[in-house]
C-alpha cells in the first residue's frame, strides 16, 4: 500500500501528520530497523537506534518527535511519520499487514462435546478438542486443536485458546483472553501436608479466574488453590513459562516476563512489572507500579512504586552501588591483606 494510505488507517491519537508529503513510497512489509529494505516500513525509538536513520535503506520510518531525525530522514529521501509513541504506532502498522490465523466458525467432526455444553454464536472448535459436561462458551470463541476443557468451565466472548492448552475444572475465563499453546489453567496447586510417613495430599478444591483481556504465554501455569480463588486481573500479560501458585491474586495491567515464578498466596497490585526469572516467596505482597529486574529474588513485601533488584531483593539504586563494588572486590581484598601485614 502507499505510505499515505497506511497513515490514514492509523489511530490519529498516536501520531502527527506526515510532514514530508512529496514522498509517498509503496510499503509492502514491516521490518526491524537493522533489517529494513526498500519498500519496507520501520521505526526508531530511543537514542540507541537513532544512528540507523543515517544508514537504513527503509523507504519509510516512524520517528519520535525529534526534529534532527526528521530533517535527516528528509535529506536522505525517506518518507516519515512523527509520533509521540513510535512503538505504539509501529504496532498499529503491523496490524495492517498481518492478522493471526483463525479457524472457521464451525465444530470439527473429531471434537468431543459433553452433556449440557452451551455454545454461543460463531464458535470455532478445531480437531480433537475435548469439552466436558457443563461448559459454557460464549460468542466468537476460538479453540484450536487438542485443547482439553474440564467440566463446568466458563469462557467469555472473543477468547482464543491455542493448541494443546488445558483448562481444568470450574475455571472462569473472561472475554478477549488469549491462552497460548501448552498452558494449563486451573491445575492442582502444590498442596501437601507433612506427616511422619511423608506427605498428605491436600485436595485442591478452589478454582481460577482470568479476568477480561488476560494473556497467558506458552507452557505457563495458573494453579487452583485448596480453597478459594487464584485470580489474574484485567489485561495482565504472562509470558512463556510463568508459574502462578495457588491463591495468587494478580492485579490489573501487570506484565510478567518469561520464567517468573510466584509461590502460593502472592499478591500483586496493579501495573506491576516482573522481569525474567523473578522469583517471589510465599504470601509476599507487591504494591502498585512496582518493578523487579531480571533474576530478582523477592522474600519480603515491596512497596508501591519501588524498583528492586538482586537476591535477596534490595532497592535498585543500592543494588547498582553494590554491583559496582563487587567488581572491585579482588582489588579491595588485596588492599586489606596488605593492611593486615602492616599491622602485624
Amino acid at each position: 500500500m502507499k505510505f499515505s494510505d497506511l497513515i490514514s488507517q492509523l489511530s490519529p491519537q498516536a501520531h502527527s501528520l506526515n510532514t514530508n508529503p512529496h514522498l509517498n513510497p509503496e510499503v509492502n512489509s514491516i521490518m526491524p530497523i537493522d533489517q529494513a529494505e526498500v519498500n519496507t516500513l520501520s521505526y526508531i525509538e530511543g537514542d540507541k537506534f537513532a544512528k540507523m536513520v543515517a544508514v537504513t535503506t527503509a523507504s519509510a520510518l516512524i520517528l519520535p518527535l525529534d526534529l534532527s531525525l526528521q530533517e535527516l530522514a528528509t535529506k536522505r529521501g525517506i518518507a516519515w511519520l512523527s509520533s509521540a509513541y513510535p512503538r505504539l504506532t509501529f504496532a498499529q502498522a503491523i496490524g495492517l499487514f498481518y492478522q493471526p490465523f483463525q479457524p472457521e466458525s464451525k465444530i470439527h467432526p473429531t471434537a468431543v462435546i459433553g452433556e449440557d455444553v452451551k455454545l454461543g454464536k460463531n464458535v470455532a472448535i478445531a480437531a480433537n478438542v475435548v469439552i466436558e459436561k457443563g461448559v459454557v462458551i460464549e460468542d466468537h470463541v476460538c479453540i484450536f486443536p487438542n485443547v482439553v476443557i474440564y467440566p463446568h468451565v466458563t469462557i467469555g466472548s472473543g477468547t482464543l485458546i491455542h493448541a494443546n492448552a488445558t483448562i481444568e475444572e470450574r475455571s472462569q475465563i473472561g472475554s478477549n483472553c488469549v491462552i497460548h499453546s501448552g498452558a494449563v489453567i486451573g491445575g492442582e496447586g502444590f498442596g501437601f501436608v507433612p506427616i511422619p510417613e511423608g506427605w498428605y495430599k491436600m485436595q485442591q478444591s478452589g478454582y481460577v479466574i482470568l479476568e477480561d483481556g488476560v494473556e497467558i504465554g506458552c507452557n505457563s501455569t495458573v494453579d487452583r488453590p485448596a480453597v478459594g480463588i487464584t485470580r489474574i486481573g484485567k489485561n495482565t500479560k504472562l509470558d512463556n513459562l510463568v508459574h502462578i501458585g495457588h491463591n495468587g491474586d494478580i492485579g490489573e495491567n501487570c506484565a510478567l516476563a518469561a520464567q517468573v515464578g510466584l509461590a502460593g498466596g502472592v499478591k500483586l497490585g496493579n501495573r506491576v512489572i516482573l522481569a525474567g526469572q523473578v522469583g517471589v516467596a510465599n504470601q509476599v505482597q507487591i504494591g502498585d507500579n512496582a518493578i523487579a529486574s531480571a533474576q530478582t529474588g523477592i522474600h519480603n513485601d515491596v512497596k508501591t512504586g519501588e524498583t528492586v533488584s538482586g537476591s535477596p531483593a534490595v532497592a535498585n539504586k543500592l543494588y547498582l552501588k553494590v554491583s559496582a563494588i563487587y567488581k572491585k572486590l579482588p582489588e579491595i581484598y588485596k588492599i586489606v591483606k596488605e593492611l593486615q601485614k602492616k599491622s602485624l
